[in-house]
């Protein structure tokens, strides 16, 4: 099977190509492979009920299929270059705004439409955090929500499915490049066919990390370590942060330990949201998401706390040091542990009586337990640290009734060795989106995508 371009990955990156070079070069013949179902048929078996933890499905539906693992975030577009990846470095940083201005307009064209688009320009927080020993960084952020964001991505896919060849539930094994010349011909192996294109687009996300790792090895692409982001998922009232999240719905805010100098920072901040569960290679790990829609708002908010561990020589494998926490706190609760601030603080494990008798109620069913003997002390004491600091600018954070959900792990692939035009050392092989390393977010993933269409579309 041949085609002009194969994409593989039908995350934020490959859709956005996908869009683009349909837009623009209208003439060629592209394939997506996913590993994941269309969007439609994506379900998590998780109820609360029948189901209350998760059963290891062949592919996890929050974190594969069209949209990638961003389809039921809560659709936060962040257009910054402070955050959110290293985009930058390659394209500059005004073309990455303005690809990231671009991937607004056409969530904005395709269902986003009357949705809100805060900034931190000139808040007053920025001076109330600076007072407080914290940073909050600078961001102007769309939010969509949950719902919206599905309907902007089922918009999407019916503008592609008919121009593109979509091949869902096909993991690719394994990428060939054959020497066809002066050129590269590109082999998508599936456990059914082979299908060859002269330009390749790799975008398979986090989840996709480890595979990554085995293509640049196999292809002798050089990477270089990256770090992984450990941390706990925090749940407090709502009206304790109402008055930051009304006028910039998330801050991104970073505070540097007095201990260790650490830095820690809230990630993925949801007003009036729920935690979920997500599963990553096997393994369960905590998130969160909001909804636009008044009536499956809850009443508590939910962000992530998360300390970057950056490793030196001789140690390589970040990724699978985050994963071996995760996994020890799979063992010990079976899944996500839950434990109020407070019974962290007096040293002891949170029981169901004690979280039944909280003022917070969890939205997510996981198991009470005692993240002290799940996390590293070094890592442990920051988020304490950062917790007291929030306390400062948002009274009640750190009470007795807060919840923490461990672990939350953000894996980070091994940065890829890429040029000015995301491509690799092979000509018409590209990597992009967060399985690259160069991007962390859902609007520096989909400018990636949108930039290596512009290349290959003014290269045919």
């Amino acid at each position: 099977m041949n085609y002009d371009v194969i994409i593989i990955g039908a995350g934020p990156g490959g859709i956005y190509a996908a869009y683009e070079l349909t837009k623009k070069a209208p003439e060629l013949k592209i394939a997506i492979f996913e590993e994941g179902t269309p969007l439609e048929q994506r379900h998590c078996p998780i109820d609360g009920k029948k189901i209350k933890s998760c059963i290891h499905c062949k592919s996890c539906s929050i974190m594969n299929g069209f949209g990638g693992a961003g389809a039921f975030s809560d659709g936060k577009y962040n257009i910054t270059n402070d955050f959110g990846g290293t985009l930058y470095e390659y394209i500059g940083r005004d073309k990455a705004l303005e690809l990231m201005k671009y991937v607004d307009s056409i969530n904005m064209e395709n269902g986003g439409e009357g949705t809100r688009l805060y900034s931190t320009a000139g808040s007053k927080f920025k001076t109330i955090c600076m007072q407080n020993g914290l940073q909050l960084l600078d961001a102007s952020v769309r939010h969509l929500g949950t719902d919206k964001n599905y309907v902007v991505l089922k918009n999407l896919y019916a503008q592609l499915k008919d121009k593109v060849d979509f091949y869902f539930n096909t993991p690719v094994k394994k990428i060939e490049a054959v020497r066809s010349g002066n050129e590269y011909i590109y082999r998508a192996h599936t456990d059914e066919k082979i299908y060859e294109a002269p330009r390749c687009i790799v975008s398979v996300g986090r989840s996709g990390s480890k595979w990554m790792e085995t293509v640049c090895n196999d292809l002798g692409i050089k990477t270089k370590s990256n770090r992984v982001d450990i941390g706990v998922r925090v749940e407090l009232a709502a009206p304790i942060f109402e008055h930051i999240t009304k006028e910039l719905y998330e801050g991104k805010i970073v505070y540097r330990t007095k201990k260790f100098e650490d830095r820690v920072r809230t990630f993925c901040m949801n007003p009036h949201g729920i935690v979920v569960s997500e599963n990553t290679n096997g393994i369960i790990t905590v998130n969160g998401h909001s909804y636009e829609d008044p009536d499956k708002k809850t009443e508590n908010t939910n962000f992530a706390l998360l300390v970057a561990k950056h490793f030196s020589e001789p140690f390589h494998d970040s990724n699978g040091y985050g994963e071996s926490i995760a996994k020890l706190s799979n063992m010990l609760g079976g899944g996500v542990i839950v434990q109020r601030f407070g019974d962290l603080e007096r040293g002891r494990r949170s029981t169901q009586k004690r979280l039944d008798e909280s003022t917070v109620h969890p939205t997510l069913n996981a198991t009470p337990g005692d993240l002290s003997l799940v996390l590293p002390k070094r890592i442990l004491d920051g988020i304490i640290e950062m917790i007291y600091a929030l306390d400062r600018i948002a009274p009640g954070t750190a009470g007795d009734d807060t919840l923490l959900y461990g672990v939350e792990v953000k894996f980070y692939n091994m940065e890829v060795e890429l040029d000015e035009h995301l491509e690799t050392c092979y000509p018409g092989l590209y990597m992009i989106g967060d399985g690259s390393g160069v991007t962390h977010s859902l609007s520096h993933a989909s400018a990636s995508g949108v930039f290596v269409a512009d290349e290959i579309e003014g290269n045919s």
